[in-house]
């Protein structure tokens, strides 16, 4: 008589904590330090099998490949635009697929990456917005996105990733504690050694996950996707701000800046008669009084599933000027990859669409 036997999935061994790795040397016979030694080839060395660990026994090898697997990050398509951003399609293990920018700079190399497959905000402007959110990535996911874009990085202009931004698919405070840890990872000296003050995270606006990012010291800088200097227009476009008003963000910025002592970023997309008036810049100047801040205005992407358009180049150029003539520190951040598939999300559409034809 056949009998099935239940399937035992393997676990990712980098979900491990340290001291659960070590546990487990130890139980199997192994000396304690080994485990030092995994982690390191898997952090540092960002090592993506077992089989490249070779300063470990064949043996030990085999026993970790028995118990646990290395559920990578690969890059399934990428793009090359004509001003040199590089757009991803990354490969899940699960098969799910989310996206990353590599956004060549003058000064910097600035890696832009995901949190989340799709995204349960709505924000109207935004394609990943019309997502329906999968799960949350883990940590070494998010943390292998920065690994695949530095490697990009290295190949394409021969110099080393410099930033980081969380502001690809996903809103990362509705996945803090894989985003946190992905941020201790990167920053780690047994990691990538990256400078905390070279990573930005940034939230369409969850009050009491800001303060959270406060209470724990949470050592990356802040951007707030604000894009509507009111409420009204806010509500619009970002639903999430009926739960998180501007008043309830000014409270949880203030207190934010009061605990790290870190100036915050708003993020302001200038979107074509929606709020690029001067009246608009009147109000965004009264929100930079709220605490020391500095503004970037943003040219937009436009998307399928959405009418609007980027304002006229000479609004932008007055609204900065406004706003630069009251002391606010602005710039404006020209679209990047118009000639690809570059706002969020769109790739990813793509990629799936074209995986189910």
């Amino acid at each position: 008589m056949m009998i099935d036997l239940p399937v035992v999935s393997k676990r990712d061994i980098r979900k491990l904590t340290p001291d659960e790795l070590k546990a487990f040397m130890v139980e199997h016979g192994e000396k304690p330090f080994r485990a030092k030694q995994v982690l390191e080839w898997l952090w540092k060395n960002t090592a993506g099998s077992f089989e490249e660990m070779n300063n470990i026994s064949l043996s030990t090898r085999e026993l970790l490949a028995k118990h646990f697997v290395i559920n990578g990050v690969a890059v399934q398509n990428q793009q090359l635009s004509n001003d040199g951003t590089i757009k991803s399609a990354f490969r899940l293990h699960d098969g799910n697929i989310v996206e990353g920018v590599l956004i060549p700079h003058d000064t910097r190399m600035t890696a832009c990456i995901s949190s989340q497959v799709g995204c349960s905000l709505t924000c109207k402007f935004c394609a990943t917005g019309y997502m329906e959110r999968k799960r949350n990535l883990d940590a070494a996911e998010i943390y292998d996105q920065v690994v695949r874009i530095r490697e990009q990085c290295e190949a394409q202009y021969g110099t080393p990733l410099t930033n980081i931004v969380y502001m690809g698919m996903g809103e990362p405070l509705l996945n803090y504690a894989n985003v946190v840890k992905s941020v201790e990872r990167i920053t780690a000296p047994d990691g990538l050694n990256m400078a905390p003050r070279r990573i930005t995270i940034s939230t369409a606006g969850i009050a009491k996950m800001i303060k959270k990012l406060a209470d724990d010291d949470v050592k990356a800088n802040l951007a707030l996707s604000l894009h509507a200097p009111n409420d009204t227009k806010r509500n619009e476009i970002m639903p999430i701000n009926e739960a998180n008003s501007l008043a309830a963000l000014k409270d949880a910025l203030q207190y934010y800046h009061q605990k790290t002592g870190r100036k915050v970023t708003y993020e302001y997309i200038v979107f074509e008669n929606f709020n690029d008036t001067l009246e608009d810049a009147a109000e965004l100047y009264q929100i930079s009084k709220w605490l020391p801040c500095k503004v970037n205005l943003i040219e937009y992407n436009p998307i399928e599933n959405a009418s609007y358009q980027n304002a006229e180049a000479d609004k932008i150029t007055a609204f900065h000027k406004f706003l630069a003539d009251r002391g606010v520190q602005t710039n404006i951040r020209r679209s990047r990859g118009k000639d690809i598939d570059a706002a969020c999300g769109q790739l990813a559409v793509k990629e799936k669409t074209e995986a189910s034809a």
